[in-house]
Order: C-alpha cells, then structure tokens, then sequence
C-alpha cells in the first residue's frame, strides 16, 4: 500500500470525482453516497490540516499562503456540504443545486490544492518524510473515520467552528 502522503490525497481526490459521479445518478442510494462522501471528506481535510499542512509549512519553498488558503476551502468545503445534507429530500432541485455547489467548491479546491500545494511537495519534500506524513495522514483519517465524523451534527459542528475562515 502507498504511504507517500501526495498519492494518498491524489487517490482521496480521486474517489471524491468518484463518488461525485455516482450522487449525480438519480438511480443510485444518494443518501448513502452522500454518507460516504460526508466521512472521507471531514476524515480527509482533518488529516490535512492536523498533519500535512503544519508540517509543509517547515518547508521555505511550500507557500505557507497557499497552505493557509486550502484550509480556508476546507472551511468552503464544510459549509457546501453541510447545506447538501441539510436538504431533506435527495430527488429535489434544492437537493441537485447543493450538490452541484459541493462540487464546483470541491473541484477548485482539488484542483488548486494539486496544482500548487502537492506539486511543490512533491518536489521539495524528500521521500521519507513524505512517506511519513503518508502514515499520519492515513492515521488521522482512519481514527476520524472511527469517530463517524461524516454524521450531520459533526458536520454542523466543523461547519460552525470553520466559519471564520471563509473570506
């Protein structure tokens, strides 16, 4: 299994466009899905802020703005899906409008965040400690993950907690 912490983000980005595709189709258990989005989103932007984010700041060629910037999307993030789960009815415009929010949000922020923050570490960060942060990441995330930090009232909690973030 991987531990270099930018493949294990690259592969969480990629099950989010994943998981995107799927709540799309009106045929599938949105709800569900939208469960399983909910956990490996928090579990994966707790990781990163509590682990790789501090660490990269150690880093003089990683922007510390940018870090800074993808916690605030992280916080954007929070607040679009806190409003797709607050939407009662999974077949409702209401419901597919929140949707497409969570994805625009999401879809800068994993494009931003690839772009830039793991792209300079990639390449100014060495191999182990890389690796390193790939076992923190992993850690975090699952222990997150154990919490069922994908329930609505953990969501409205990070969601209220990371207000202050948002420009």
């Amino acid at each position: 299994m991987a531990t270099d912490v930018v493949e294990l983000i690259l592969a969480d980005h990629r099950r989010f466009e994943e998981l995107f595709r799927q709540l799309r189709d009106r045929s599938t258990d949105r709800l569900a899905l939208l469960g399983d989005l909910a956990a490996l989103l928090v579990a994966h932007a707790e990781a990163e802020e509590s682990e790789v984010y501090p660490a990269l700041k150690q880093y003089r060629r990683v922007d510390d703005e940018v870090v800074d910037h993808g916690a605030e999307e992280h916080a954007e993030g929070h607040q679009a899906l806190l409003a797709l789960m607050e939407v009662s009815d999974p077949e409702s415009e209401e419901w597919e409008s929140a949707l497409e929010d969570l994805v625009e949000a999401l879809n800068h922020h994993v494009d931003e965040e690839e772009r830039t923050i793991l792209n300079d570490t990639r390449e100014q960060v060495p191999d182990e400690r890389r690796a390193e942060l790939g076992r923190l990441f992993l850690e975090v995330r699952q222990e997150r993950l154990d919490e069922d930090c994908g329930d609505l009232e953990y969501v409205r909690k990070i969601a209220r907690a990371t207000a202050d973030r948002i420009d």
